[in-house]
C-alpha cells in the first residue's frame, strides 16, 4: 500500500513538472520571439531586458531537467540559451557596454564552442577594443564553421583588418599617403592603439612624464591611441556671448560621454582615475606605460562609484584642444572646434624647447617627435606658441596656470635683462626695420658668446622679425651677409624647440627663392617636415601636405 502511494504521488509529481515546463516552454517561447523582434528593430535596450528575461527562465529549466533526466530536452535549451546569450551580447555591444556583452559571448562558447554567430560576435568585440590577436583568434576559429561559407566575405574582410591592426600596433607602421594624396576623401583610416619606446616617470617639470627609453629621429612615432571621448561644434567668428554659451554646452555634452564610457567598463575607468586632477602632483604614483596597452587584463581592476568634483578636476587638467599650438587636425576635422580626452597623451608636460608634436586624425591622435630625441629626455608638447620672447611666453604660462622653468627660460631670463635685447625688443614695437633688428640681435649673440641650442632659443624668441625679413627680397638683397642664411636660422630653431610649419615655410620659401636647391636641401625640407606631420606619409604624400600648407 505505501508503496502504492508513493509512486501515485511520483506521478502527480512529474505530471505537475511536465505540465509547468510546458508552461514555461510556451511563455519563453513568446519571450525568445519578442527579443528577437526587438532585435531585428534595433530596440537594444528592450532586447536586453528581454533576453535576460528569457536566459533566467531557460537556466530555471534546465537545472530542473538536470534533476529528472531528458537529454533531448536538455540538449534543445542548452542550444536555446546559447543563441540567446549570443543575442544578448550582440545588443549590449551596440550599446557599448561590452564588458558584459564578452561575459554573454564566453557564457555562449561554454555551451558551444565552436558557435559561429557567437566567435563572429566576440570577435567584433575584441576588435573595437583593440585586441587585435584575440580578435584574430574568434575570426579564425570562426572561419573553420560549415555557416562561414555564407558569410565569407565579411568574415575575410574582419581577418584583414585584424591582420592590419595588429601589424601597426606591434610595429608602428602607419601609412596615410593614401588618405592624404586623395584629399582627405571618405572615411577617416583606421589606426591601431600604438605605443612606442617610451615609459612614464617623475617629472622634474612637474608630476610625471613621458620619457624616451631609445635615441629616436625627427618624426618617428611615440604613441597612436583613440579618445575616450571627444566633442567638436563650429565657433561663431565673433568671440562674443553667444561663442562662450556654445563652449558650455559643447563641455557640458563631453563630460556626460566621458562618463558614460568610464561607468561602462572598468579598464576605462581605472585609467581615468590615474590622470592627475591638479593636486598633490609630487606624491602621485608612477603606473607601468604596460597598463595604457589595450591587451592589459582587466582582472583585480576596481569599479568604484565616480565622483563627480574629480572627474571635472581631471578632465580641466587633462582634455587636449584638436586645434592647438602643438597640433594639425588633418581631414573635415580642421572645420570644427574640437576637444577630446586621450589617455597616455595626457602625461605630457609642457616645455618651452618641446620635441613632440601631435597629428589629429578622426578621434585618434599621433604623437611624434618633432626633432631628435635622446634617451631618457622627456617628451613634452608646447601648450602655447614658443616662437614668441620670453616675457610674452612668461605670460601665457600664468594663464595656463604654471610658470615654466625649462633650459631656454631660465636662460632668457638672464639675458633678456640685457640692456640691448631691451632695446632690440622696443624697436620691433615701434617699427625697427627687421634686418636691422637680426643684424644687431646677431652681432649681441657674438658679443655675448651665445653658441649651440642657446642661439637657436634667441632665434626662436625673435622668429617673427626673421621670418618677416626672410619673406621680404627687398630685405634679404638690403641686408645680404649681415643677416644669417634662412638655412642656418632654420636648423638652430629646430635644434632649439623642434619642427613648426611656419618654419617649414620659410625654409621652402628660401629654396624657392634659390631655384628649388638640390638633394642635401630637400633633404633638410622633408627632416622639418616629419617633424611637422611625422613618419606617416611618403615623399609624395608629403609634398601634398607641404603644398597645402597644413
Amino acid at each position: 500500500m505505501e508503496k502504492k502511494r508513493r509512486g501515485s504521488l511520483q506521478q502527480q509529481q512529474q505530471q505537475q513538472m511536465k505540465e509547468d515546463l510546458e508552461m514555461g516552454e510556451e511563455l519563453m517561447q513568446q519571450l525568445r520571439s519578442r527579443a528577437t523582434e526587438l532585435l531585428l528593430r534595433e530596440e537594444w535596450n528592450e532586447s536586453v531586458q528581454a533576453y535576460s528575461h528569457f536566459i533566467s527562465l531557460c537556466q530555471h529549466h534546465i537545472s530542473r531537467i538536470h534533476q529528472h533526466a531528458d537529454p533531448d530536452h536538455l540538449f534543445k535549451l542548452q542550444k536555446s540559451l546559447c543563441l540567446a546569450l549570443s543575442n544578448r551580447a550582440e545588443a549590449r555591444s551596440r550599446l557599448r557596454d561590452l564588458a558584459n556583452a564578452l561575459q554573454d559571448c564566453d557564457g555562449a562558447l561554454e555551451i558551444e564552442g565552436t558557435h559561429f554567430k557567437t566567435l563572429l560576435c566576440k570577435g567584433k568585440i575584441l576588435l573595437g577594443l583593440n585586441r587585435y590577436s584575440l580578435a584574430l583568434d574568434c575570426f579564425k576559429a570562426a572561419l573553420l564553421d560549415p555557416q562561414a561559407g555564407l558569410k565569407c566575405g565579411a568574415l575575410e574582410g574582419y581577418l584583414e583588418r585584424c591582420k592590419k591592426l595588429e601589424h601597426q600596433s606591434r610595429t608602428g607602421a602607419f601609412d596615410l599617403s593614401d588618405w592624404v594624396v586623395n584629399g582627405f576623401r571618405g572615411k577617416f583610416p583606421e589606426l591601431a592603439e600604438y605605443i612606442g619606446a617610451v615609459q612614464i616617470m617623475k617629472s622634474e617639470i612637474s608630476g610625471r612624464g613621458l620619457f624616451a627609453t631609445k635615441n629616436v629621429d625627427a618624426g618617428t612615432l611615440v604613441l597612436v591611441t583613440k579618445a575616450i571621448a571627444t566633442e567638436r561644434c563650429i565657433l561663431p567668428e565673433q568671440n562674443d556671448d553667444s561663442a562662450d554659451n556654445i563652449q558650455l554646452v559643447m563641455w557640458k555634452n563631453f563630460i556626460d560621454k566621458v562618463v558614460e564610457s568610464a561607468s561602462k567598463c572598468k579598464r576605462l575607468h581605472h585609467l581615468i582615475s590615474v590622470l592627475s586632477n591638479g593636486e598633490d602632483e609630487d606624491v602621485l604614483e608612477v603606473p607601468d606605460v604596460n597598463l595604457f596597452r589595450p591587451e592589459t587584463e582587466e582582472s583585480g581592476l576596481s569599479m568604484g562609484k565616480l565622483d563627480m568634483g574629480k572627474i571635472l578636476s581631471i578632465l580641466d587638467v587633462n582634455s587636449l584642444v584638436e586645434d592647438a599650438t602643438s597640433a594639425k587636425v588633418l581631414g573635415k576635422n580642421s572645420d570644427y572646434y574640437g576637444v577630446g580626452l586621450w589617455i597616455l597623451p595626457a602625461f605630457i608636460n609642457h616645455s618651452c624647447n618641446p620635441n613632440a608634436r601631435r597629428l589629429h586624425v578622426g578621434d585618434n591622435v599621433i604623437v611624434h617627435t618633432s626633432r631628435d630625441v635622446k634617451a631618457g629626455e622627456e617628451i613634452t608638447f608646447a601648450y602655447f606658441d614658443v616662437l614668441s620672447p620670453w616675457r610674452k611666453r612668461k605670460d601665457m604660462a600664468k594663464t595656463w596656470g604654471f610658470q615654466c622653468n625649462c633650459k631656454r627660460c631660465k636662460f632668457e631670463e638672464q639675458i633678456c635683462s640685457k640692456m640691448e635685447i631691451q632695446e632690440i625688443q622696443m624697436g620691433l614695437e615701434r617699427g625697427l626695420d627687421m634686418g636691422d633688428a637680426i643684424y644687431r640681435l646677431e652681432e649681441g649673440m657674438r658679443r655675448w658668446t651665445v653658441r649651440g641650442k642657446e642661439k637657436g632659443y634667441l632665434r626662436a624668441s625673435f622668429w617673427a622679425a626673421y621670418s618677416e625679413a626672410y619673406e621680404s627680397e627687398k630685405t634679404v638683397r638690403r641686408w645680404g651677409r649681415r643677416i644669417p642664411a634662412v638655412e642656418a636660422v632654420v636648423d638652430s630653431v629646430l635644434e632649439a624647440v623642434g619642427s613648426d610649419e611656419r618654419v617649414l615655410k620659410a625654409f621652402m620659401a628660401g629654396l624657392k627663392r634659390s631655384g628649388g636647391g638640390g638633394v642635401v636641401e630637400i633633404e633638410r625640407a622633408m627632416k622639418l617636415a616629419r617633424g611637422v606631420y611625422g613618419k606617416v606619409v611618403k615623399k609624395q604624400a608629403m609634398r601634398t601636405l607641404i603644398s597645402l600648407g597644413y
